[in-house]
Order: C-alpha cells, then structure tokens, then sequence
C-alpha cells in the first residue's frame, strides 16, 4: 500500500480525500461522538502543512432509504443528512474555515475545488445523497475524481464497501493509503500476523454480512471474541431468540449458524433494552434467554 508520505510535493496540488465521517448525530443533529472526525486530523493537518488545497468526502447515514429524500426534495430529510455539522465540527477542531460544497459533484462542487487556495479545505456534501454511490459507479466516480488531483484513503472503517468513492475512483486517480488507514491496517496486520497473548477482540457494527469473513477468522485465532451493535441481532436470531424490529439479516442466517455460533469463544448480548419506539422510551431491560419466539 502507497502511504501518503510517498506522494512526495503536494503544494498546491488538489487532494482529494475519502474519510469515515460517519459519525452518531442527536435528533437536534447535534453530533454525540467527534471520535472519526478528530483520528482524521494527522492526514489534514499534514496535507495544511505542506500547503495542498484539500477537498475531503465521506457519507452519513443512509439517507437513499428514507422514502422522503429519495427524490432529495424534502428539505428537512437532507437537512438531516447534510454534513454542515461535520464541516462545523472540523473548522473548531483545526481552528480553520472548512467550506461546505452543495452537492458532491456537479459545476457548483467543481468551481469550488478549482477556486481552493493552498492550505483551504473544501468538504463536499454527503456521497450518498447519489444512489450511484452505494452502486459503485465508474462515471460517479469520474466525477469524482475531477475534483482532484490525487486520491488519499483515509477511511478504515468504509473500506471493506465496494463504493464508487472507495473502489472505482482508484481507476481516475494516483491513489495513497492516509496515516489513519496506514495506522488501522499495521495494527489489524499485527494482530492477525502475531498477536500477544491474551487476545480478546471486539467486534461491532450494523450489517454481520459485511464482517463475517473477519470474524471467522478472529474466532480461530482469538481467545475471546465479543460482538456487539446491531450485527449481534443476527446472531442471536439464527440462534432462535426473537429480536423484535431491531435490524437483522435473516437472508445470512445459514451462514451465521456454521460459524460455530454455540463456541464459548464467542460471546454475544446476554441482555437487552427493549422500546415501543425507537427512541427507548419505556424502556425495559430482559436476558437474551428470555426472547425466545412464542
């Protein structure tokens, strides 16, 4: 993997970075936890440094499944997706104007980058309010990468999508691995390669699908293994405990169920809070054992 200290002179030129700004928001859209925004700054604030006009992008949410933004008419939903809050955060964090793009690509999102004086930062509106994308698509993509002149992977945590920010602009631009992906992939080699002992390894996340292969792997070499977040639903659904409306993926049950889910390596939710509404209200808290179905 290329590492950004590779690149060599870079003042001036256009850097076009992908991170995982993904972060857990309030329903006021105020952000609750700033820990993706600041493990992003060593890579931003080399790049200020060394005077590159900085163009960065990332994701929030899942906005395209959300009927009334899927025409991206509702002004309340894509104001609740919009990355202002991300841009506002970041300008306090690096004391520093950070410009919001209207749209992730488009002529509005390029005068704007091609304006950018070394040492200015512009962050381009959430990627997936374009269903192309989730799609990975090449001409997405190539949009994309007009905006820039070299491309810098600075999100561990999205890189296992096969996204058009993620996978398809590497085709359109020389491509770099950031200081937080060089860090996260060195430890992650490390402890697959030659872990101390004793290893216990914790696993969370919404969707099992995206992780399974990894934590197969972790459950041969860890000693402990502990999942959490939403992706425990599905394991604890193919182990026959109902999980109410929470998110599952029943469509991998038989998958889950080979993975040697009856393991006392693994450890998953021994309890729960239980809602009518999904925002805890009411809330009540029950063993795992006890949800069974019927």
């Amino acid at each position: 993997m290329r590492t950004l200290s590779q690149i060599g002179e870079i003042a001036g030129k256009k850097i076009l970075v992908r991170d995982d700004f993904n972060v857990t928001m309030d329903e006021n859209g105020k952000i609750q936890d700033d820990f993706k925004i600041r493990a992003s700054l060593p890579t931003i604030e080399h790049l200020l440094k060394n005077q590159a006009r900085i163009i960065l992008m990332a994701h929030l949410g899942r906005p395209l499944e959300h009927e009334s933004i899927r025409d991206l008419t509702d002004k309340d939903q894509r104001k609740k997706f919009s990355l202002r809050p991300i841009a506002e955060r970041l300008s306090a964090l690096l004391n520093k104007e950070v410009i919001l793009a209207p749209d992730c690509i488009g002529p509005e999102a390029e005068n704007l980058a091609a304006s950018l004086k070394k040492g200015e930062i512009l962050l381009l509106e959430n990627l997936r309010f374009h269903k192309d994308e989730d799609d990975n698509n090449d001409d997405f993509a190539k949009k994309l990468s007009l905006l820039g002149e070299i491309y810098i992977n600075d999100a561990f945590g999205n890189s296992h999508r096969e996204d058009a920010s993620m996978e398809a602009i590497v085709k359109h631009l020389p491509s770099f691995g950031g200081f937080l992906l060089h860090k996260e992939v060195e430890a992650l080699s490390r402890i697959r390669q030659n872990p101390e002992r004793p290893l216990a390894v914790i696993i969370g996340g919404a969707k099992i699908s995206t992780k399974i292969k990894l934590i197969k792997e972790f459950l041969d070499k860890a000693d402990n293994l502990m999942l959490g977040g939403a992706l425990a639903n599905t394991v604890l659904g193919a182990k026959g405990l109902a999980i109410g409306k929470s998110l599952i993926e029943e469509n991998i049950f038989p998958e889950v169920k080979k993975m040697e889910i009856t393991n006392p390596k693994l450890h998953i939710p021994v309890d729960v809070i239980l809602s009518e509404d999904k925002n805890g209200q009411a809330e009540n808290r029950v063993r795992s054992e006890e949800r069974r179905e019927g």
